[in-house]
């Protein structure tokens, strides 16, 4: 049987008399594409925290390989292959493609930068910057300013930017939020492109990115998984429908 590369085991979160999270239990294995729903105040972006150690958690467990790391900072999470995007970006909208996958890369290695050298002289980083940006399809845009990028492809490249660790696990917060239709198009393209042996576990508003891209969905209502299953049986649920999508 093939082990958990991520592994939640009643992992709850309270502020106070707020418990945010409740007892939340998940298995992530290599290559799946999982996703995670619910309506706004569901608690997803507070689980996400909690499993990449901005938050600490109340009670339960994070399983990384097998290895309880509940108490670890998110440094060493990143460091023992896992990856995180968020909501807002967060790229240097001044510097070229390449410059911010550089700088990406730099900063999850021990290195020391010399600050009159150009960071593509660094020709490990740079050849491994080359290698992210070609199996993407942004290597001919490399020399681009961010700024001059469309929001959609700025989504994109903050995805590559979570890859530049090397993450076995990425879990990626609304990565389909601001866009136009065409542009999640874009996204949900662009996800299906990425390796197949990464796990993937993504909150997501768009449905149509969900389903487009999640083989297995779990649904948080007040913090708490109230259903989940494969992506069909998640489409035709009554109660999804009532709880998610407002229908009566």
């Amino acid at each position: 049987m093939t082990a958990p590369v991520l592994e939640l085991k009643g992992l709850s979160k309270s502020f106070g008399g707020l418990h945010a999270v409740q007892g939340v239990s998940l298995q992530v294995l290599p290559g799946d594409r999982k996703a995670i729903i619910g309506p706004n105040g569901a608690g997803k972006t507070t689980l996400f925290n909690v499993v990449t150690g901005v938050l600490r958690a109340t009670s339960g467990e994070v399983r990384l390989f097998g290895e309880d790391i509940t108490g670890w900072a998110p440094h060493r999470r990143t460091a023992a292959g896992m990856a995180r995007t968020f909501q807002i970006t967060s790229l240097f909208p001044g510097l070229t493609v390449l410059d911010n996958v550089l700088l990406a890369i730099g900063g999850v290695r021990k290195m020391k930068f010399v600050m009159w050298r150009f960071l593509s002289s660094y020709r490990d980083l740079y050849e491994k910057a080359r290698g992210l940006l070609e199996k993407a399809g942004y290597w001919d845009r490399r020399d681009l300013e961010v700024r001059n990028l469309s929001h959609g492809e700025q989504r994109q490249i903050e995805i590559i930017l979570g890859l530049a660790s090397d993450p076995k696990i990425l879990l990626l917060d609304e990565p389909a939020a601001g866009l136009a239709s065409g542009e999640s198009r874009e996204m949900a393209e662009f996800l299906k492109r990425l390796d197949p042996s990464l796990a993937i576990l993504l909150i997501e508003h768009d449905m149509d990115v969900v389903f487009d891209i999640a083989e297995h969905i779990s649904v948080l209502h007040f913090g708490e998984l109230v259903e989940e299953g494969p992506a069909e049986k998640i489409r035709r649920s009554d109660r999804v429908q009532q709880i998610y999508l407002g229908t009566g």
